[in-house]
This record gives structure tokens, C-alpha cells and sequence, in this order.
């Protein structure tokens, strides 16, 4: 990393972690952490929609004794911001998943930890866990061929400390990626998935002439008939991650569901589709007019403010998921840079809602976005 000019302020919005990162890490691995799919109109367009979105400030109200406390499942946390599930954290940092762990369960931000962790799961929650202002710690799930796999890793997560399964829903197979094609990436030695180690593929056979994809991986992708399967095997709270389409939302509810990331995968898996904040107002509109107990909602992809958390809160969901910019601060500064962009976020977001008028969340409504 450049060594900063004497007396030079460090990092003071994400977009100057991204650029440390950028600086610190190797291309190869840029390319995988930071990339995304084909041309990058997604990834573009989920910040581009944030900053679409105009607020109206509020004068004269009753701030004192705010705070950023969110109910989430049935519990109050310490704020309305999530890590999400990324890959590979010791790509960016030797400490990998444990730093980004520490700051988070500092920060009360909850932390979701990627089936591709670098470190397994005991080890993570043992770094989360004791924080006494910690968020929530959930395990993500991407669905393996091998169901005595799967029990194995539900059965961990419950054992470990993990308060909800995240089913990620959007990936049957991987995205187009030019950067990471363009940099030849390849894990490194000594980087790899921990709760994946000791387990081969299943092998399919691919008849002659017939597709690598659908005759062959696509045979173990998740489906609708899964839900009921993963409910039956874990008492946690189940989650899809990567819904965006409204009838989708719906079926989800009706499978009784207990939340929804709105999330196009940070525009890492197919390219061109809606940006976030323009998809999720949709999803919240189909779960208000579902009948029963509507699941939670989060959304992420292309958050860099706080006033965009904000944004998000106005239009429906009631917390967000943080993924390249806790990468960045990783790779700028460890534990350390993680936690620095969490507090930047939070006090961005503070100061968002002092500007608007709002104590609480509960005082964030969708009349606070200019029309």
C-alpha cells in the first residue's frame, strides 16, 4: 500500500477504502473480490439508483435520546447494518474471517458468514459471539448436491451459535466474469472453502453432444421443492437471499418464508438486471398485500452511504447488507479497516436521520423520498 503524505487524513468515506484496497491487493485477487458480471451495468446501476432517489429534509424535531436499534426476527439489535455473505476473506487480509467478525461484533452490525468462508463457522462465532452489543450471526447456505453435507453444515451453524440460515437463491451457476477471466484467477495456496474441504462433487454424467450446464450442474440447483425440505431439517429462521421479482416474493411468503434480501448478487451473476432500491419497493408492495405474517425484508447491493441506508429503510426494508466496502476495509486495514467503515456508515446514517427529521428507524417512512 502507498504510504500517505505526512499529516494526510485517512480513509473518510468508502469510496477511499475501495481505493486503498485496490492499491493493497493483488490484481488477481481485485479481480475476483471487487469484480462483477459481463459489462458491469448492474453493479453501476445499484449505486446509480440510490443516488437517483432525493431526500426531503425535516426541521424543528424532537432528535434527543435517538438511536439506530432495529427489530429484526423477533430481536433488537444495535443497528439496522448486516455483513453480507462474501468468499474468502483471507484474500484480503491473513486474518480473514475472524477480523471482519471482530469488527463487526464491535460495531453491534450482524455478520453473515458465506459458505465459501476462508474459516469454518466455530471458529467465527467464537469471534462474534461474546460481543455484548453484537448484531445478529447467521450462516448462509448455497445448497449442495450432497444433502448429508447440507445437515452437516445446518447442524454446525445451530451448534455454533448461528441464529438464521440464509438460502442464497440467485446463483444456480456462476456469472459471466471478464475481470476474473482477464486476470487467469485461481484460489491461491492456503486460501480455500473451509466447510467445503474433504467433499468432491458428485459426479453427473453429461450425455455426448449435451450441456456442461444444463445436463450436468444445473441437475443439483435449488428449487421451490427445497424450501420445505430445509425447513424440516433446521429449527432456525430461514431466509432466501436474491429475490427480486415480486410474484417471486409472493411465492416465498406463501411458503412462509421468515425473510427476503432483495439482492442481484452486487451485480456479480447476470448482468442488466433491475438495480436494488428499483426492485425493492416492488417486493415490499407484494409482501404488504400477502396475506399472513409478512417474512422480514434486507436488501443490499451498491450501499455506500448512509444516506442510503436511510433510502433503503424509506422504501421498506427494515435492514441492509454491507459486501465489497467490509472487503475493502479489510484489505486497507484488517480488523481495523472493517470496523472503521461500519462506524462510517452508522454515523453517516445518524446524521442522515437527525437531517430528516428521525429519531428511530420508526420514524423513517416512504414520505421522506422527494416524489
Amino acid at each position: 500500500m502507498l504510504s500517505p503524505p505526512p499529516n494526510a487524513p485517512g480513509p473518510v468515506n468508502l469510496a477511499d477504502y475501495a481505493a486503498l484496497a485496490r492499491e493493497t491487493l493483488p490484481p488477481s485477487s481485485w479481480a475476483y473480490l471487487d469484480g462483477d458480471a459481463a459489462d458491469g451495468l448492474t453493479r453501476a446501476d445499484n449505486q446509480a439508483a440510490w443516488q437517483r432517489l432525493k431526500l426531503w429534509p425535516r426541521v424543528l424535531r424532537p432528535l434527543a435520546g435517538g438511536h439506530t436499534r432495529c427489530s429484526l426476527l423477533g430481536h433488537t439489535w444495535p443497528s439496522p447494518l448486516l455483513l453480507a455473505p462474501t468468499a474468502f476473506h483471507r484474500l484480503a487480509h491473513p486474518d480473514a474471517e475472524a477480523a471482519s467478525a471482530l469488527a463487526a461484533g464491535v460495531l453491534g452490525a450482524g455478520y453473515v458468514l458465506s459458505t465459501l468462508s476462508s474459516l469454518p463457522v466455530e471458529t467465527v462465532a467464537r469471534c462474534f459471539l461474546p460481543e455484548v452489543q453484537r448484531g445478529p450471526l447467521w450462516f448462509q447456505l448455497y445448497l449442495q448436491p450432497d444433502r448429508a453435507l447440507v445437515l452437516d453444515l445446518l447442524q454446525r451453524a445451530e451448534a455454533a451459535g448461528c441464529e438464521a440460515i440464509v438460502l442464497t437463491v440467485d446463483a444456480p451457476c456462476q456469472g459471466v466474469r471478464d475481470a476474473e477471466r482477464r486476470a487467469g484467477f485461481q484460489l491461491p495456496a492456503g486460501v480455500a472453502a473451509a466447510h467445503l474441504q474433504g467433499h468432491r462433487p458428485l459426479p453427473i454424467a453429461v450425455p455426448r453432444g449435451g450441456s456442461q450446464l444444463f445436463d450436468g450442474l444445473l441437475h443439483h440447483a435449488a428449487t421451490w421443492d427445497d424450501i420445505a425440505w430445509l425447513r424440516a431439517h433446521t429449527r432456525l429462521p430461514l431466509l432466501l437471499k436474491g429475490v427480486l421479482h415480486p410474484d417471486d416474493a409472493r411465492q416465498a411468503a406463501a411458503l412462509q418464508v421468515d425473510g427476503l434480501v432483495v439482492s442481484n448478487h452486487g451485480g456479480r451473476v447476470l448482468d442488466t438486471t433491475p438495480a436494488t432500491a428499483d426492485a425493492l419497493p416492488r417486493i415490499a408492495e407484494a409482501l404488504a398485500a400477502a396475506p399472513g405474517q409478512a417474512p422480514a425484508l434486507l436488501v443490499d447491493g451498491g450501499i455506500r452511504r448512509g444516506t442510503d441506508v436511510l433510502k433503503a429503510l424509506a422504501l421498506g426494508a427494515q435492514a441492509v447488507l454491507i459486501g465489497r466496502p467490509a472487503l475493502h476495509g479489510l484489505a486497507a486495514g484488517g480488523a481495523q479497516g472493517v470496523a472503521h467503515v461500519l462506524r462510517l456508515l452508522r454515523d453517516e446514517l445518524e446524521a442522515a436521520m437527525a437531517l430528516t427529521g428521525c429519531a428511530t428507524l420508526a420514524d423513517i417512512h416512504p414520505g421522506l423520498l422527494a416524489p
